[in-house]
């Protein structure tokens, strides 16, 4: 008999539906979804729910490199922090149309991601993290250094403007829907790359690298598409922030912001469609609710993550689905 055995293949995805590949249990919790982007606006406030949303984008974002490829980046607060950098220069300085901003810091997020992925994706594991982290931190002491970033101070006074020439943006509400629409396309994006062939590929790499090799795939080409997709919607996140707040400042690119957005996946749960969407809820009710408590608010916090950790193991999505044997 072999001493060895041969690794058996990843299970097949489950069948999926509709349009967009949605599951039925998918397609459920998106009407859930849906039905409380709508409703909530009129019960709490429009600004606490942009934060949630943005939060969510970033972290799907995020989530669809190391749920969906296995690579824990530590520095994607370069892509988040630029993104609400340039996007925020694009519109008070530039005076550019919102939506267009915005894409311009999608798209500095996007170039910024091919140029350090490039270097990072030809390590794995801790290296690549460990890369990620340090090519961010230069990232950061460029933004403390260079004159259009304003430094400490940052880019204040942005104004709102209006979407498509069309819609202006100057109040709460208006803002909100924009803020809602950007993250469902953002968000039904992602769903469609995650259950495309390209997708499953991502899968296959995460879970037998040298297999996908062997079969043909060019894995580091699908490693830096996927990291630029992330890099990408990770700016579009940045630049929403900017508008909606009026102002970008060293805080997106501090490494904290990355860390954060680790948590948030963390605690959502790891490659699920709707797991960072539920985490970014949780902790930004906890950023927001816990602020009472001053400075015990990061003891709070680290307790209450490290209680979710152990009592959710794959996430709050994730121990859900597990339970209930769905695919969220």
């Amino acid at each position: 008999m072999s001493a060895t055995t041969e690794t058996p293949a990843p299970a097949a995805a489950p069948a999926a539906h509709g349009i967009f590949g949605f599951t039925r249990a998918q397609a459920v919790a998106f009407v859930v979804m849906l039905a409380a982007i709508v409703i909530l606006p009129h019960i709490l406030y429009p600004i606490f729910l942009m934060r949630v949303l943005m939060g969510a984008l970033f972290a799907c974002a995020f989530n669809l490199l190391i749920g969906y490829l296995g690579l824990l980046s530590f520095g994607h607060a370069a892509f988040y922090g630029m993104g609400a950098y340039l996007g925020a220069w694009a519109l008070k300085v530039w005076h550019l149309d919102a939506a267009l901003a915005i894409l311009v810091g999608g798209a500095t997020g996007g170039l910024l991601g091919l140029a350090l992925g490039w270097l990072a994706i030809r390590r794995s594991g801790i290296y690549f993290a460990m890369i990620t982290l340090a090519l961010a931190q230069m990232v950061y002491f460029f933004c403390v250094e260079a004159p259009f970033t304003g430094g400490e101070d940052g880019i204040q006074q942005i104004p709102r403007g209006v979407a498509f020439g069309l819609f202006p943006l100057h109040s709460d509400m208006a803002m909100y829907w924009f803020t809602a629409a950007i993250f469902l396309a953002g968000f039904l994006l992602i769903h469609r790359v995650i259950h495309s062939p390209f997708g499953q590929v991502l899968k296959a790499i995460r879970e037998n690298e040298p297999r996908a090799i062997s079969l043909g795939y060019r894995v580091q080409d699908y490693k830096l598409i996927a990291f630029v997709l992330s890099a990408f919607l990770s700016g579009i996140a940045g630049a929403t922030t900017s508008v909606i707040f009026g102002i970008a400042t060293l805080d997106g690119v501090v490494s904290d912001r990355s860390g954060d957005v680790v948590l948030t996946t963390l605690v959502g749960g790891l490659g699920t469609v709707f797991g960072p969407v539920v985490g970014a809820a949780v902790t930004t009710a906890m950023e927001n609710y816990l602020a009472q408590f001053g400075s015990w608010v990061t003891i709070t916090q680290g307790a209450i993550f490290v209680v979710c950790v152990l009592a959710f193991r794959r996430g709050i999505v994730g121990e859900v689905a597990a339970r209930l044997k769905l695919s969220l």
